[in-house]
């Protein structure tokens, strides 16, 4: 079985990335800042050799994937699996109002009980199984080529544990940056880590803006 090459990156920042509000399922788009990391990430990725582009449906993610498409030309298939995790009643919230509001919640929240599920959300062990599922199908489908995954930053939390055999009750210690690269190879055994959190492509515009501060 011939292997599957996989870019996975996280959207661009969002206001509710800057305020610390949880996204989940709702659909907020980039903001100024988000939509120049996805030009540069979509100018990182250009001249890749992508088969395909695959997206979460959520607005977030489709406008990074659309940067890419715009300068790779590779095809753009949008696929509701990869969609960040529903949270529920926590979706709209900050880490302390959360705290306040449900105490038990965020207590379970906090310790990742994997079957926990905030009020109209999902659980971790769900939530896992439905996006790297979702990632297997896709590398399947692209055997002997490469793809681009444009996902959220649980998606590619679930994808790092996939690939490097955490347990999903492990607190994580490895960063998941906006419109960063990280890189995955699939064969039919599972996945493995290739590179993680490349932001490489977006030092450019952290030293135009520092230059103009």
């Amino acid at each position: 079985m011939m292997s599957t090459q996989i870019f996975a990156i996280r959207h661009g920042e969002t206001d509710w990335n800057r305020a610390a509000r949880i996204q989940g399922h709702t659909d907020i788009p980039l903001n100024a800042e988000g939509l120049a990391q996805a030009a540069l990430v979509g100018a990182a990725l250009a001249g890749e050799s992508l088969a395909a582009i695959y997206s979460s449906d959520l607005q977030r993610a489709r406008q990074t994937a659309d940067a890419i498409a715009a300068r790779n030309g590779a095809l753009l298939f949008e696929d509701a699996a990869l969609r960040e995790r529903s949270f529920g009643r926590f979706e709209g919230h900050c880490w302390d109002e959360i705290a306040a509001n449900w105490p038990e919640d965020s207590r379970r929240w906090r310790q990742r009980e994997p079957g926990f599920a905030p009020g109209g959300g999902e659980s971790l062990e769900v939530f896992y199984a439905r996006c790297v599922g979702a990632l297997e199908r896709v590398a399947r489908a692209h055997e002997g080529a490469a793809i681009a995954v444009v996902a959220h930053g649980g998606v590619l939390d679930c994808f790092y544990r996939a690939a490097t055999r955490v347990d999903l009750q492990a607190p994580r210690a490895w960063a998941l940056g906006n419109a960063t690269i990280n890189r995955l190879l699939w064969t039919g055994e599972g996945f493995t880590l290739i590179g993680w959190n490349d932001d490489h492509h977006l030092q450019a515009q952290n030293l135009d803006e520092a230059a103009a501060a």
